[in-house]
């Protein structure tokens, strides 16, 4: 089959962000009076929660903190002030693209390759990303943006790339997702989509036996990629025609 469409997930693929969404978070609980201050090992618990509102919600739910009521009747206010900081720290360039994203963007624009995300952010996180990162006009390089609270289910759950594969029209046989977390590969995989994994730091001990590769980074020319298991042995570089072997 030919490859016709890569479909990205955003936080921790395109860009390593969960540092970022942290000290959003952590500055959103400051601004709302309310004594928390996740750490990094509460994060990486955190994260698996998928969605940002969701893992507040289990936060306060679960952990039970202090004023844990008022957060949770003020939650979606709270979320969105997170998500504004969020939008603030990524416009003073605190985030930058993960090695090789912008040099596979670019090949698969070259090559007639769709681009498309499958993601649990918010439509506005994910548009501060690109146009800070790829510029205002990225937000038209890509044919199907499916963000946020578009999808029934989030993540493992398959329906935010079941919305991607509507929106683009096209079967999952003829598309590669790219992820970097177990809880995406699974959403990936059972959505039928063959996949590749970039572990960020947050996923990097999470099992990703289910991969059709995994590779360190995408890779640069001058910063190779390292494989970890799957398909490409030997490969230096995640390139359209790697890609196109996991569909073939």
């Amino acid at each position: 089959m030919p490859l016709e469409a890569l479909i990205f997930d955003v936080d921790g693929t395109l860009a390593e962000t969960e540092e970022t969404h942290r000290r959003a978070l952590n500055d959103a609980f400051a601004a709302f009076d309310l004594p928390w201050s996740w750490d990094q090992p509460t994060y990486r618990r955190l994260l698996r929660i998928m969605g940002g509102k969701e893992r507040l919600r289990h936060f306060i739910e679960h952990d039970r903190p202090e004023r844990a009521d008022d957060a949770l009747a003020r939650l979606a206010e709270l979320h969105a002030a997170k998500n504004r900081r969020y939008a603030e720290l990524v416009h003073e360039g605190r985030v930058t693209l993960r090695p090789g994203v912008a040099r596979l963007i670019a090949e698969a624009r070259a090559k007639g390759v769709t681009l498309a995300i499958a993601t649990t952010t918010s439509q506005a996180n994910v548009e501060a990303l690109l146009v800070k990162t790829l510029g205002a006009e990225a937000l038209g390089w890509f044919s199907a943006i499916a963000a946020g609270d578009v999808a029934p289910a989030k993540k493992p759950a398959p329906d935010i790339f079941l919305l991607a594969l509507r929106q683009l029209g096209l079967p999952a046989s003829v598309c590669v997702a790219l992820e970097d977390t177990v809880y995406g590969l699974r959403a990936a995989k059972a959505a039928g989509l063959a996949t590749l994994v970039t572990p960020s730091f947050y996923t990097d001990d999470q099992d990703f036996s289910a991969a059709d590769a995994v590779f360190e980074t995408l890779g640069e020319p001058g910063a190779p990629a390292r494989h970890l298991a799957g398909a490409g042995v030997g490969e230096t570089l995640v390139t359209v025609d790697l890609l196109r072997t996991l569909v073939a």
